[in-house]
């Protein structure tokens, strides 16, 4: 009886050491989390940083064509300046969660199953656990993020262009609302496929993701949802003239936000996954450059390369989404979905070394 109560007594020691290096271990781990979304924040709100990354994945794109990268910034368009449409430009602003809500779907049909509608419901419905929830809030700031450069560089800076980690609870219930309320547009849109096959229902999604005239109605549903949520008079969506105006744009700012649409989508990728299953983001970042990253979190780093491409898409012409590659994610062919592919790894490259400086 003494044996076996010394016996049991050592074992009890050892499993609580175990517990107690286990914890440590674990909240080393999220200590170290935290202090590289710090960094990666710090290099989110840097606009050499920006111009740096934004060199880096063009030179990615031309190298992955076959082709020599020419000039990123030629004279002409280094001071240079593009006329944008007002209207588009806000229609742009408007409705880039209406395409993280088509690239998070695809994902959690992925890892779940079910239907378009069948998640458009749930959402609709606030039927989504918290890491569902998760999910949709990361790609609409993935989305959101990728719109920011188009509107002026120095929106990068502003106090909500940080990791999503260190967003405050209001912001991201802000960042639900827009999710949501894409959600009820698009469920509407798709009453006449509700029982339709999953096929059927992607090609409804394609045809809604290609009709200017539903970006349009889109947009002015998402700017209502949004004054509605702070409780105030929604305006009208285009002020008398707007119809037909232009801004004047940077050519330089737009290069770069055409560019780095492939970091924002890495670094909210990255915060999904260290949130949702405390992976730390220099090696997952490292699995990527190595190509010993898991295939599904490879799929999902792609789905957020499409979400934010997309997003820039209105920003340069509203005739942008209807082309044949504007379409939902789980419709693209393998050589479409690896070009996605070629933009992560190459903002992962980049990000890593400047982790390791």
């Amino acid at each position: 009886m003494t044996r076996l109560f010394v016996f049991g007594t050592a074992l009890l020691v050892v499993y609580l050491t175990s517990c107690a290096n286990n914890a440590k271990t674990s909240m080393q781990q999220k200590q170290q989390i935290t202090e590289e979304f710090t960094q990666i924040t710090k290099l989110l709100r840097d606009s050499g940083f920006a111009l740096d990354m934004a060199k880096n994945q063009d030179a990615a794109y031309y190298k992955a064509q076959g082709q020599p990268a020419p000039d990123f910034l030629p004279l002409n368009e280094a001071t240079g300046t593009v006329e944008k449409s007002v209207k588009e430009e806000k229609i742009a602003i408007s409705i880039t969660a209406f395409y993280a809500l088509e690239c998070a779907m695809g994902a959690l049909m992925e890892q779940e199953g079910g239907t378009p509608f069948g998640w458009l419901n749930k959402i609709h419905t606030n039927q989504l656990d918290a890491s569902e929830v998760l999910l949709l809030n990361c790609f609409a700031n993935a989305t959101w993020k990728a719109g920011q450069p188009f509107c002026g560089l120095e929106r990068i800076t502003c106090d909500g262009f940080v990791s999503l980690v260190f967003l405050p609870e209001t912001e991201i219930n802000k960042v639900r609302d827009q999710v949501s309320a894409a959600a009820d547009k698009v469920i509407e849109a798709m009453q006449d496929v509700k029982d339709a096959s999953k096929e059927n229902q992607w090609q409804k999604l394609k045809v809604l993701l290609q009709d200017k005239s539903f970006a349009l109605e889109v947009a002015q549903h998402m700017e209502a949802a949004y004054y509605r949520a702070k409780q105030q008079a929604v305006p009208a969506f285009l002020k008398p003239g707007e119809d037909t105006a232009t801004i004047t744009k940077s050519s330089k700012e737009e290069k770069i936000a055409i560019n780095i649409a492939g970091f924002y989508a890495l670094e909210c990728g990255l915060s999904y996954l260290a949130t949702a299953h405390q992976k730390l983001p220099s090696a997952v970042l490292q699995s990527i450059v190595n190509d010993t990253i898991d295939a599904k979190d490879k799929k999902l780093f792609e789905r957020f390369a499409n979400a934010t491409w997309k997003a820039g898409q209105p920003f340069r012409g509203i005739d942008r989404i209807t082309r044949d590659v504007f379409i939902p994610f789980d419709m693209l062919l393998k050589a479409e979905q690896e070009k996605d592919w070629v933009q992560v790894k190459a903002a992962a490259e980049k990000l890593l070394q400047s982790l390791k400086k």
